[in-house]
């Protein structure tokens, strides 16, 4: 038979569950709020002539613990470099994943002299296992192939489908970037449910949904779901006589609501990392939707995706950059950028 707790067991439990709540909410802020691991490309720090170990050293002085690296051909080449960059991530206690570039022979940014395509993703696969990485980054193009976008896509879907076998025995997905100039997020999730996800999956980029005429939360909604790694980063959009000007800025300064965004991908994704691209812009990139012709490219986006661009862009005001202190480099500048970034997104994270 069930008896009642006494009264000095009562009080024992409530003693005890409330130094447990407390231990828990300590632990909790220690850990920053929501339990996300923070990361970045090597190329949020772009033009300091880094090498992939220096690039490592410095994440780790910001306390990241993934770093996304674009490695070289030739150290591609060489299984004893990438352990080398291996071992010294692990000493950091940093995990890897590799930035590869176009897996599309007829883009103009697949590079032939490299190899064949077959050629080049073994190599990239074989990196990838080597870092223990489960997915690796690559992409389609760019700008040069948004006129003739579906050729490319189905030259993409074909040449993957060739190397289905090598791809699944690797362990390791293609996460393809929804990158600036080419892919909207619905040809994306097209792409990829057409080769199959156990092959391909998405990085998913923050940033570059704006050169697409995309709300960035339209594109998260659509591709989240394929989602193996990310790029994040803020923008800011607004009106301007010729259209629309969408700009890159640090975290915090557009006007996507990129906390909602880190919040969606959180709550969607819990064990992904937030992996930062911080590309700040200087100019900005303007997109001519009075022109006639500027539609020559995107005849076949639906009008309800394109209202959710506007009505971002209806709340915006002009954000031009600031010009860049005398004597500061553009590297030193993205230094100073991505630490502003990685401290704007721990906060958050900490009221999360």
């Amino acid at each position: 038979m069930r008896t009642r707790p006494t009264t000095v067991d009562r009080r024992t439990f409530l003693l005890t569950s409330a130094a447990a709540a407390l231990h828990a909410r300590s632990l909790l802020a220690a850990q920053g709020g929501a339990k996300v691991e923070l990361g970045s490309i090597d190329g949020s720090v772009g033009g300091n002539q880094f090498t992939p170990i220096q690039y490592l050293d410095h994440f780790s002085s910001l306390k990241l613990t993934w770093a996304m690296l674009s490695l070289p051909a030739p150290t591609l080449a060489d299984e004893a470099a990438i352990r080398a960059v291996r071992d010294h991530a692990d000493r950091l206690g940093i995990k890897l994943q590799l930035a590869f570039g176009s897996v599309c022979p007829s883009a103009r940014g697949f590079n032939a002299q490299l190899g064949t395509l077959e050629e080049q993703v073994a190599r990239a696969l074989k990196a990838s296992q080597i870092f223990g990485a489960r997915c690796m980054r690559c992409v389609l193009g760019g700008d040069p192939e948004r006129p003739q976008i579906e050729m490319h896509i189905d030259n993409m879907i074909k040449a993957v489908r060739g190397m289905r076998s090598r791809i699944l025995d690797s362990g390791v997905k293609l996460a393809v970037e929804n990158h600036g100039g080419d892919l909207q997020a619905r040809e994306m999730k097209m792409m990829v449910e057409a080769v199959g996800t156990d092959v391909m999956g998405v990085c998913l980029d923050s940033g570059n949904p704006v050169w697409m005429l995309e709300d960035p939360h339209m594109t998260l909604e659509m591709l989240i779901p394929y989602a193996e790694t990310s790029h994040v980063r803020d923008s800011a959009v607004w009106k301007v006589p010729e259209g629309i000007a969408v700009r890159w800025v640090n975290m915090g300064e557009g006007n996507v609501d990129i906390d909602g965004w880190i919040k969606k991908f959180v709550a969607a994704k819990p064990g992904l990392p937030i992996i930062f691209e911080n590309l700040v812009s200087g100019n900005p990139r303007i997109h001519r939707i009075y022109d006639v012709k500027f539609w020559d490219n995107w005849r076949k986006m639906p009008a309800s995706e394109l209202a959710r661009f506007l009505a971002v862009a209806e709340k915006g005001v002009p954000k031009p950059a600031a010009p860049r202190p005398e004597g500061k480099t553009a590297g030193q500048q993205r230094i100073e950028d991505l630490e502003v970034c990685v401290k704007y997104t721990r906060e958050l994270l900490a009221r999360m």
